[in-house]
């Protein structure tokens, strides 16, 4: 089992750490580039597993409702930890909730169960940004609007993919093909911008981020667990929920801390410690999925 966890974490803590090393020796400016690969690489990623393969709804909509659950409950669980700690919860909750379903899920879930499951991985972190989008807008302190949800790219991509998909329509394979080229640039690269960023960590805020990187894994993974008990789900979509809820805290949680001015030293601290101590969560995660 050591060597399964070992194969499956390994390829991506090694891109990580690469773009870790880059990052700290040459300091590079990751903006444009998370620009283009959130606006041309990811949705393309996104519109070739759904597009490209026959998604039956019904195969998915539990582990949609799942990752409903897990972002939602997460935060209903992290309420009384905030109040009990004295952190405000605006601050520590949406690290908690909104996990990085992009730059680690995508390609973990891919080294861990196969391309089989790319769908399903899609699936989850389309919820997660929707989820994100619509509640961390509203609040910390603005009314999300419909129209720009619907412009971002990801979720542009997602409508698209899963409108073809039922369709029924055959895409010229070349087509596909073309996608797909584009499609592989977006997981290698996620990692490595998330490596790069692991160099900013603000290491004042330790004390918040220490509790954050801890708590998100625990409450997701304990939520998943409940969650697939009680409604039956087979070992496959536990699996995959399973690794979902021990993700670590999504990048775009600092993104809009910053925006909003929500004690974003303190956000930042949790998503880059949570990232940091992943590899034990995630092992944990995969462990109890082996096992079963």
């Amino acid at each position: 089992m050591f060597v399964q966890i070992v194969s499956i974490v390994f390829p991506v803590f090694t891109v990580i750490a690469i773009g870790y090393l880059y990052g700290r020796k040459h300091r590079p400016d990751m903006i444009a580039t998370n620009q283009v690969n959130m606006g041309i690489f990811v949705p393309a990623l996104v519109f070739s597993a759904l597009a490209g393969k026959s998604v039956d709804l019904a195969d998915v909509q539990m582990i949609a409702l799942g990752g409903f659950v897990i972002v939602l409950g997460s935060g209903l669980l992290g309420w009384p930890i905030a109040r009990w700690l004295g952190y405000a919860p605006k601050t520590l909750l949406p690290p908690m909730m909104f996990k990085n379903a992009g730059n680690m899920g995508l390609p973990l879930l891919l080294f861990a169960f196969g391309e089989q499951v790319l769908p399903a991985a899609v699936i989850l972190f389309l919820v997660e940004n929707v989820l994100h989008f619509a509640i961390a807008t509203w609040w910390l302190g603005h009314s999300p609007k419909l129209w720009r949800l619907l412009r971002e790219p990801v979720i542009v991509a997602g409508i698209a993919g899963v409108l073809v998909s039922l369709s029924g329509v055959a895409l010229w394979p070349p087509f596909l093909s073309a996608i797909k080229i584009v499609a592989d640039v977006s997981t290698g690269l996620m990692l490595f911008s998330l490596g790069v960023r692991l160099n900013t960590a603000p290491f004042a805020e330790w004390r918040i981020g220490i509790v954050g990187a801890v708590a998100t894994p625990l409450t997701g993974m304990l939520i998943a667990y409940l969650f697939c008990l009680v409604f039956g789900l087979p070992p496959a979509a536990t699996n995959i929920l399973l690794v979902f809820g021990a993700l670590p805290p999504a990048v775009l949680n600092f993104m809009f801390a910053e925006r909003y001015a929500q004690e974003p030293e303190k956000v930042a601290s949790i998503v880059i410690l949570g990232n940091l101590v992943a590899l034990l969560s995630i092992s944990l995660a995969l462990a109890f999925s082996l096992a079963a």
